[in-house]
């Protein structure tokens, strides 16, 4: 939707997007959550599967410059410590960073990928989510918003029903360093914006207008500039104005 283009501009140049899947069903209170901390965690290496160099840099980075809170990464980042770090602390958002494949089909075949196991579809529904409710849970990795006549929108979607009350996945298979500037920008205008949609929106508008992009092995984005780590040194130049980069993104729920 992000991507519609009238031959003037994109949808986004003009409105904030976000996928209600049952009106009925959705939590449309609106809640102050920016008075809540983050939980990042993610994996950047994996024993079968592609490395993902940005991912390291995303969940240690977030937390400590755009958003209160903790983060793990690689071998910290565990079913049971997730689960154990939301008995310990009521985080609000969490934000996880990884490998994620949506399969047609039962349910136990899709899964979002964690270090020591694969959180699997059917699973979702045990984690608890509306106790305490996740304000806003970002799947930052690979097609957590496709799904199927039996798995509305995915993983977002399932999420959703789970308890969350909001949740940003993705479309398709997205770009691991596209996906970073994104992420950075999205945290820095989610402190100001007014909504959890709009934020998505101004990132979204910050990659189109290139705003956020990299050079020279640095990301630049509208809050500043970072300097990327050796293992990123081949990364180069990114452009991420194309909508391959920016509009696989979707706030799915209450976009509050």
């Amino acid at each position: 939707m992000a991507a519609l283009h009238d031959g003037k501009g994109f949808l986004i140049e003009r409105y904030s997007v976000a996928s209600m899947p049952s009106l009925s069903l959705t939590d449309t209170s609106i809640s102050n959550f920016k008075n809540t901390q983050l939980l990042a965690m993610g994996a950047s290496q994996f024993a079968d599967m592609s490395p993902l160099p940005a991912v390291e840099i995303e969940v240690s980075t977030i937390p400590r410059q755009e958003w209160p809170g903790k983060s793990f990464l690689n071998q910290a980042f565990t079913l049971a410590n997730l689960k154990s770090q939301r008995q310990q602390q009521p985080f609000g958002m969490i934000h996880q960073a990884t490998h994620a494949e949506f399969r047609s089909g039962d349910p136990s075949n899709s899964f979002i990928q964690l270090w020591d196991t694969k959180l699997r579809l059917d699973q979702l529904r045990q984690m608890n989510w509306h106790s305490p409710q996740v304000e806003l849970l970002v799947l930052s990795a690979c097609r957590t918003a496709v799904g199927d006549r039996d798995a509305e929108l995915g993983f977002g979607g399932l999420a959703v029903q789970a308890g969350v009350k909001s949740a940003l996945a993705t479309l398709w298979y997205v770009s691991d360093e596209g996906s970073l500037g994104l992420m950075s920008e999205f945290y820095s205008q989610l402190k100001n914006a007014p909504i959890k949609a709009e934020a998505l929106r101004q990132a979204q508008l910050a990659m189109l207008r290139q705003t956020v992009g990299i050079e020279g092995g640095v990301l630049h984005t509208s809050s500043g500039s970072l300097t990327l780590p050796p293992s990123m040194s081949n990364t180069g130049s990114g452009n991420f104005s194309h909508p391959y980069y920016w509009s696989a993104f979707r706030i799915i729920g209450n976009p509050w």
